[in-house]
């Protein structure tokens, strides 16, 4: 399954810090899959910085903002 393509599951997120100074991605999707993704609190801020960039890209039409 590509990016692009749509898809019928649904699923829960959750994003939160743990005990051990991780920061999780939580998934719970259709059929009782759960996906706990761990990340250093660097890579975290990395998936944030892309969230924003695809966030913005979204709101231009699909096409990645230029950078300055």
């Amino acid at each position: 399954m590509g990016i692009n393509k749509q898809s019928d599951i649904s699923a829960n997120l959750q994003i939160g810090p743990t005990t051990l100074g991780m920061v999780r991605i939580y998934i719970e999707a259709d059929g009782g899959i759960e996906l706990p993704l761990d990340f250093e609190p660097e890579e975290a801020l990395e998936i944030a910085e892309e969230l924003r960039a695809a966030a913005e890209a979204a709101r231009a039409g699909g096409r990645r903002p230029r950078r300055r």
